[in-house]
């Protein structure tokens, strides 16, 4: 077991300013899938028996199926919880063999990968939709002139759906940025142990190719300490959620009485508890805010990978809670911008009359 050198057990106020568990929420079942993976490979190098594997499985496919009957309240984090989970359910002889030729170093950023790796399918996924959302528009308002602007001010004439198409060839930028991420995040770095491998014979390829890794990361220091593929994955949601951020102003500014030139859905909108008269953009204005805090996360964990040394360090575990957090906002207001823009109601008249008393039609 992880503490089997310290005799003393921790004091309960060091275990909750030492635990991960509430971050490891996200990424337990991966660490179950992972540990099936190298437990397979195990057995095939001949550290694990047949009978014993069989034990380990079944144990893993139960915590997968009833994750809430793992206990976590006593443990620093999810691959203890999960080791002594399996112990108690296959025995010290079976369960124990488990974590052969394995650290926690590399097995949290293994689960980290994989996860990652689902959610870049589902953000890509979701950007889809919403792409597909605003071509639709965009047909629908090929005919419809609105007047586009530099520096807030009128300037040239032009149409509805060239708006909806920019901000669509944006969407398809942030998502090829996402899936350049995706090769550099589809590398595993299981079988690198702490930092320098194991003297345990293991076949590093084969828990890589049941995982549907593309390749292993062949450096053990590399696969243990850095972060940079975690790094970019954020950067790219930043530079995504400020795309939504531009659609989400835009579209507020187009929605006030003085420009009228969208009505946005009441389901996707709030009322003021003082004037119900009112529709207010809120989930438009929360988008703005969401970009703010995907950066903020970004910054986050910039700072706390500055300057650490080569090896793995206990900071990198606080890099959990921003990456995981961004890709779950990420996704939820690409799903809200999509409902967004899909409902919105586009004022035609009204810009066909902006247009038609515009600043350049005045001077031609």
């Amino acid at each position: 077991m992880y503490r089997s050198r310290p005799n003393d057990k921790l004091e309960d106020d060091a275990l909750r300013f030492l635990s991960s568990i509430d971050d490891d929420k996200s990424i337990l079942y991966y660490d179950i899938v992972g540990s099936q993976a190298h437990s397979i490979m195990l057995h095939e190098m001949g550290h694990v028996t047949s009978s014993e594997l069989k034990k380990i499985l079944s144990a893993l496919e139960e915590a997968k199926k009833n994750p809430t009957t793992i206990r976590t309240e006593e443990y620093e984090d999810i691959h203890e919880a999960i080791e002594a989970f399996v112990i108690q359910r296959s025995g010290m002889d079976a369960g124990g063999k488990m974590h052969i030729a394995r650290s926690r170093n590399d097995q949290v950023v293994l689960d980290i990968r994989m996860k990652i790796r689902d959610d870049i399918n589902e953000i890509c996924a979701a950007l889809s939709n919403l792409i597909q959302g605003l071509v639709e528009r965009a047909k629908e308002n090929k005919q419809v002139p609105m007047l586009m602007y530099t520096h807030l001010q009128q300037a040239q004439i032009g149409t509805f759906s060239h708006f909806l198409l920019s901000y669509a060839y944006g969407l398809m930028r942030d998502m090829e940025r996402l899936y350049l991420t995706y090769h550099r995040i589809n590398q595993s770095p299981l079988g690198a142990c702490a930092i320098g491998g194991s003297s345990i014979p293991i076949d590093r390829k084969r828990t890589a190719m049941l995982l549907g890794f593309d390749s292993i990361i062949k450096n053990s220091i590399d696969a243990t300490s850095s972060r940079d593929a975690f790094l970019e994955y954020t950067s790219t949601l930043a530079i995504l959620t400020s795309t939504l951020g531009r659609i989400a102003e835009d579209f507020i500014i187009w929605s006030t009485t003085e420009f009228g030139y969208v009505e946005l859905a009441e389901s996707y909108t709030s009322t003021s508890s003082a004037m119900p008269q009112k529709k207010n953009p809120d989930p438009l204005e929360l988008t703005r805010s969401k970009t703010a805090i995907v950066t903020s996360n970004l910054v986050s964990m910039l700072g706390i990978v500055k300057a650490l040394p080569s090896g793995y360090s206990r900071d990198l575990q606080d890099i959990k809670a921003p990456l995981h957090g961004s890709s779950a906002i990420t996704l939820n207001t690409i799903k809200m911008m999509d409902h967004v823009v899909r409902s919105l109601q586009v004022n035609k008249e009204r810009m066909r009359q902006a247009a038609s008393t515009s600043y350049e039609l005045q001077w031609t």
